[in-house]
């Protein structure tokens, strides 16, 4: 469609009015001609040669003039680019220039659209005219939605109230407008505890919001991995992913704790000023500045008490910080609080206890082995058992005294003498140490000798993570189902691994295996796992690759699961019938209920959409067909003489929701089956009659038998043959076997009633079939007493009959007789007689094969074949003949 806007040539266009100017003094018409506007509307992205619109036959302009109108692209505008013109239709086609929505008007936003402008002239000067061309170039959704960064990071107190909202700053952005613009948002994995809301401010943008949906907890969980989708609303729509890192920051909900609150101290009165006497810890499960702890002393210390003894704010640790009377002991009692910014003080008790020194304690002095730091030893979870730690030397020994040396506190540690040296003792471990089961130990040595005197020094253990963990796939094989016909990028599973080992080495990266199809593609950072295209179940149904997590250790450890994507059927596949149509054929009066045939028919889905049920559209008063097996079946016997051929319509509907059909055709023909015997149609009576005239001369066609048999094929073949005669003299009349035409064989000598009994047999296999028909013959000049004639009819006294059976052209029946009757007399004559009897035999033989042969001759002489169509002539004789009779 296009719309036409006209206006006075008075434009504000400086090129507009130098061009009429121009023709000012070329044309009468000069610019008081009309200008005109025409808009077109089309999508971004159309191949070449694009129908766009006819100017000329939007603006109904005349193209029978003499000279014809030109139509010339004004080439030196940015827009010319995109289409052609035909300069004698005046019709516009896109060019090979693609046109890129985006590309084009990068600059507007969605309220102003998109289009570019044109001007053609029309020419030449008598027809002169400027057209201005809009094309406004419409949107499709050919860019999928992105986040301007790949990991989004949102802070949330943890003491955020459920429903509490937070905005998603970095929301996605998609080039396309309108509703090929970003539409909504969701997360792959809400962790039960989150959801997302999308709010749409004035200017028409959507902003995601993070919603809470249950307490957070930082000290259960301090941070939530998961995906946000982009999706727009194109159809299919285009989906955006990052990575959004929920991170819960810590508030002050946890005060400080002593791990002990009780300690005792045993201190020599000679002990060395800056001795440290103990070391306190106290433990805040929160964090940063909330996690902080100060040690003081309780205002129940007096100022004298804190003379003597130093509590670092910061460790805990308690030194000796005066000097104590040596020659009485005395007891102290030390309130230590442990505070946190806006607690109450957790309160622990340290007893010191004095001793007298008769002589000076024993001194413990330390020479580290291991790597130490502020009297922090590090050791290597790699680090085999048996690796030594540090040596202890005992000092100020008075070898009058005995000195115990042994090692307080927990863990895969021993304390040992050295060798045999004297008050050197060896710190080493025991087994392996595990950082994922215990990251540091706090062992004391301690010395005590016979006087009572316990010196004790302070060891700290810290295990260094080394790479020794594989990460673990939450589940060792991942069944994914989903849906054949699926829309590309689908999401299948998101997988999950954990690894032990602290910083990289926790890391966790997703890979797939060597095994895994193309079609697959898995996020190495989240594990979202994902069907790149559309699956076809009956294509395959099953598809079974390996994944590998892998840590960023040195060096790297992996491990692997198997995962298994299972197709599930849609009901997609039509019933086939193996055949096109299906032709059966069965004999007639086939039992009712018999297998006529099987329809076999398949279907490609499975389950309850590859269950096909058969039924019959047509027919179904007469077939049966079993649903299942596919068997068909006649309610009752078939007659051919009734009906030939059925033809039936079969519908195969499969158990899909909806279901799906075919149809086949079903062509059932019936074989004949001799059942029928051949009906005489003429004479129509036993008791009709003909009259022959005496005179008739031999070889004349008297009359003939007419039959049909209903059978088709050789059962409908039908031979005639006489088998009985009454009256005359024997072998007066012949009959043609395959005609029934009956003529007279030699002349008639006798006058009155010749009746023959003809046999009307049919050649059906394997017993033929037949019937018997009187043709009654009145030799005479004329019927002079009919009632005479209609006696002898009915006679039904015996008579004395001649039976001739002339052989089957096709097959020889059981009435075939020989040409000699007497061949069997004369066989026995010749077993039980010799001699003269023989010769007398074979006379009586001789003879009547001459007498034969003669009657044979004879009658092939004088014999004229009837054809089964006689001429309108002689068939009008005949009924005259009868009517006459």
């Amino acid at each position: 469609m296009s719309t036409i806007h006209r206006g006075a040539c008075l434009a504000s266009k400086g090129k507009f009015w130098a061009l009429c100017i121009l023709l000012l003094y070329t044309s009468p018409l000069s610019c008081f001609s009309n200008f005109s506007h025409l808009v077109y509307k089309i999508k971004e992205g159309l191949p070449k040669g694009t129908f766009i619109g006819a100017i000329g036959e939007d603006l109904k302009l005349d193209f029978s003039v003499d000279p014809p109108r030109l139509f010339n692209l004004e080439l030196k505008q940015i827009s010319s680019q995109y289409v052609n013109l035909n300069n004698t239709t005046g019709e516009l086609y896109t060019s090979a220039l693609e046109i890129d929505r985006e590309a084009l008007c990068s600059d507007s936003h969605e309220g102003q659209g998109c289009a570019i402008f044109l001007d053609v002239i029309i020419l030449p000067q008598q027809y002169f005219q400027l057209v201005k061309i809009k094309i406004i170039i419409e949107d499709v959704n050919d860019n999928r939605p992105y986040f301007p960064v790949d990991e989004i990071r949102v802070s949330v107190p943890e003491n955020a109230p459920v429903n509490a909202r937070f905005a998603v700053e970095q929301s996605a952005v998609d080039p396309d407008v309108g509703i090929n613009g970003v539409q909504t948002y969701w997360l792959v994995n809400d962790y039960g505890v989150f959801t997302l809301d999308v709010e749409e401010n004035e200017g028409g943008e959507l902003t995601p919001f993070l919603i809470v949906t249950e307490t957070l907890d930082r000290e259960k969980q301090a941070e939530y991995l998961t995906d946000i989708i982009a999706e727009d609303g194109g159809s299919p729509p285009l989906l955006g992913t990052a990575t959004l890192r929920i991170i819960i920051t810590d508030v002050n909900d946890n005060c400080p704790k002593f791990t002990e609150s009780q300690v005792n101290v045993t201190l020599f009165g000679n002990t060395t000023k800056g001795a440290q006497l103990a070391r306190l810890h106290a433990f805040d499960p929160d964090q940063g500045a909330n996690a902080q702890i100060t040690y003081t002393f309780s205002e129940r210390v007096t100022r004298e008490t804190r003379s003597l003894f130093h509590l670092d704010k910061v460790t805990g640790v308690i030194k000796l910080a005066g000097k104590i009377d040596t020659d009485t002991g005395k007891f102290y009692k030390l309130v230590v609080l442990a505070n946190g910014p806006a607690c109450i003080p957790d309160v622990a008790t340290v007893t010191l206890h004095v001793i007298k020194v008769v002589s000076g304690p024993p001194a413990i002095i330390p020479r580290y082995i291991a790597p130490e730091k502020d009297g922090v030893v590090s050791m290597s979870e790699s680090d085999p058992p048996f690796s030594p730690i540090a040596f202890f030397t005992i000092k100020n020994v008075d070898p009058r005294q005995g000195v115990t040396c042994l090692l307080e506190g927990t863990g895969p540690f021993r304390l040992l003498p050295y060798k045999r040296l004297k008050n050197e003792y060896l710190l080493e471990t025991t087994d392996i140490l595990d950082y994922e089961q215990q990251k540091d130990y706090e062992l004391t040595v301690v010395v005590k000798n016979t006087y009572g005197s316990v010196v004790k020094t302070l060891v700290k253990v810290q295990v260094l993570d080394v790479n020794d963990n594989a990460p673990i796939f939450k589940q060792s094989l991942i069944d994914v189902k989903v849906e054949e016909n699926n829309a590309p990028d689908t999401f299948l599973a998101k997988l999950q691994a954990t690894d032990k080992d602290s910083d990289s080495r926790g890391e966790v990266l997703y890979l797939l295996g060597s095994d895994a199809p193309s079609i697959f593609h898995l996020d190495r950072l989240t594990g979202v796992l994902i069907v790149t295209t559309s699956l076809d179940r009956e294509e395959k149904e099953t598809y079974r690759f390996m994944v590998r997590a892998v840590d960023c250790g040195t060096p790297r450890k992996e491990s692997i699961a198997t995962v298994v994507v299972t197709v599930l059927d849609r009901n997609d596949n039509s019933p086939r019938f193996i055949n096109k149509d299906f032709t059966f054929f069965v004999p007639e009066n086939f039992p009712g209920f018999g297998e006529i045939g099987v329809l076999s028919v398949t279907d490609a889905d499975a389950g309850e959409n590859g269950w096909v049920a058969l039924s019959i559209l047509n027919g179904s008063d007469i077939f049966v067909i079993d649903t299942g097996r596919g068997a068909l079946r006649a309610k009752t016997p078939l007659d051919r003489e009734q009906q030939g051929t059925y033809y039936l319509w079969i519908e195969a509907v499969d158990g899909g929701k909806p279901s799906l059909s075919s149809v086949t055709m079903v062509t059932i023909l019936l074989l004949d089956v001799n059942d029928n015997p051949p009906i005489v149609l003429f004479p129509q009576s036993n008791q009709s009659y003909m009259l022959v005239l005496p005179s008739t001369l031999p070889g004349t066609s008297i009359t003939e038998v007419y039959a049909v048999d209903r059978d088709t094929g050789m059962n409908a073949v039908i031979a005639y043959s006489i088998i009985k005669r009454k009256g005359g003299e024997p072998g007066s009349f012949d009959i043609d076997p395959d005609t029934g035409n009956i003529t007279l064989r030699k002349a008639l000598s006798n006058r009155g009633l010749y009746s023959l009994l003809v046999k009307v047999s049919d050649h059906g296999q394997p017993e033929p079939l037949h019937s018997t028909v009187l043709v009654n013959l009145f030799v005479n000049e004329t019927i002079s007493n009919e009632s005479y004639i209609q006696s002898l009819l009915t006679r039904e006294e015996e008579i004395g009959i001649e039976e001739i059976r002339p052989p089957n052209r096709l097959a020889r029946g059981p009435e075939y007789t020989e040409l000699f009757p007497c061949q069997p007399v004369l066989i026995a004559l010749s077993t039980t007689c010799l001699g003269l009897f023989f010769i007398v035999v074979s006379l009586t033989a001789y003879i009547c094969c001459k007498k034969q042969k003669k009657h044979k001759k004879k009658r092939l002489e004088v014999e004229i074949p009837l054809k089964m169509k006689t001429d309108m002539q002689a068939m009008d004789r005949k009924l005259m003949e009868l009517s006459n009779i």
